[in-house]
């Protein structure tokens, strides 16, 4: 007795096993695909994504080692400083926030918002 007569994705007829539910891995694969497409996004993507987008932003403005930007600037980007990986506390007691090897800490002066990013460094473990 066969379950479906036609493959679930381009509606041919099936011929082979009974239980067979698509003519080709193709068809399998493209449907399985489209299925995906219409499901909304998992958690873990969304934060990973997060992730990957911060640690790009702050690699990109972080060419000395230690650099002070407009928190704006970065926002305006796609940063989203509630997505980060570790923190950091030094010996004066600042908690700086790690995207995987870039670290940032939010800071104020003259009522603009900014952030000081640095890299990690062997001395900081």
């Amino acid at each position: 007795m066969r379950f479906y007569k036609e493959c679930l994705h381009c509606n041919k007829e099936l011929k082979g096993r009974s239980d067979k539910k698509f003519c080709d891995l193709q068809c399998k694969s493209a449907h399985q695909y489209q299925q995906s497409q219409e499901q909304p996004e998992r958690f873990y993507n969304k934060v990973d994504n997060q992730l990957r987008l911060n640690r790009k932003i702050l690699k990109e403005y972080n060419k000395g080692g230690k650099v002070t930007v407009r928190a704006d600037l970065l926002k305006e980007l796609g940063f989203n400083a509630n997505f980060f990986t570790h923190y950091w506390k030094n010996t004066k007691g600042d908690v700086y926030l790690f995207v995987y090897e870039f670290g940032f800490i939010k800071r104020t002066e003259n009522n603009v918002d900014k952030y000081v990013l640095i890299q990690w460094q062997d001395y900081m473990a």
